[in-house]
């Protein structure tokens, strides 16, 4: 991938390239970011990590095009989960590749089974529902990694919410013998019909996490009533920082 692909937005280096590069012939490891992961990531110095140790990164969240125009005057294409996992599948069906589904509950993982074998009969896949815990034992993880490299898929979606998805993988990532790894979160339920996705309308106007609020207010209230103007806060901040810096004459200038 060329660098001209990235732009740094606030210390992270973030995909900014036509989602349909992921189509055919990604590797490597992908995590999305948005304003809740960028807040959560300022105290959480592993998670922090492990987003910074992503092959790539892709822009999650409207706050991130919005810190994008704002800081580098560029105009970028938002990449949800969803849009990232339907390219995927779409190309290891066209293929005939392979993919693993780590995470979730296994009536999730049933309906998913289901959906791949109407609408993408063509991938081979396989499942494993892992023991809900906010982080696993060594024996647990490595369980986990046999059963997944035992299948040797060609991707492998990871589906235990932020952070711990990103921090399991970027713990376990030398023993994972997967081309392409892609944590992905949420898309497991979407997907599978357990949690309904935000319409069209929605996404469109830049408001896909409203319908989310007012079904889940009490799983997501921080997420938009904490992280959301936190990170407006910072990203003012560094607005301003930059603003004052251009101002500031150099030593000797008249």
């Amino acid at each position: 991938m060329a660098d001209k692909d990235t732009i740094e937005i606030l210390g992270y280096k973030v995909f900014v390239g036509n989602k349909l590069f992921f189509a055919d012939g990604v590797t490597g490891v992908v995590y999305a970011l948005n304003p809740h992961s960028y807040i959560l990531a300022r105290k959480d110095t592993l998670f922090h990590d492990a987003l910074k140790s992503a092959d790539l990164l892709i822009p999650n969240g409207v706050g991130i095009i919005y810190a994008a125009k704002l800081l580098e005057k560029k105009d970028i294409e938002r990449i949800a989960g969803s849009d990232l996992h339907e390219i995927i599948i779409g190309s290891l069906d066209k293929r005939g590749g392979s993919c693993f589904y780590l995470g979730s509950s296994p009536e999730t993982l049933r309906k998913i089974k289901e959906r791949l074998a109407r609408e993408h009969p063509g991938i081979r896949v396989a499942f494993y529902s892992p023991p809900f815990r906010y982080t696993f034992s060594s024996e647990e993880s490595d369980d986990m990694i046999s059963v997944v490299n035992s299948f040797t898929p060609d991707v492998l979606f990871v589906g235990m919410t932020a952070p711990k998805q990103e921090k399991w993988v970027y713990e376990n990532r030398e023993k994972i013998n997967v081309p392409l790894i892609c944590s992905i979160g949420a898309v497991f339920d979407f997907y599978a019909g357990t949690v309904q996705r935000s319409g069209q309308f929605w996404i469109n106007m830049g408001l896909e996490w409203l319908p989310r609020l007012l079904r889940e207010p009490r799983r997501l209230w921080r997420r938009n009533f904490i992280s959301t103007p936190l990170f407006l806060w910072y990203l003012t901040v560094e607005k301003v920082r930059r603003v004052l810096k251009l101002k500031v004459p150099k030593v000797g200038s008249a």
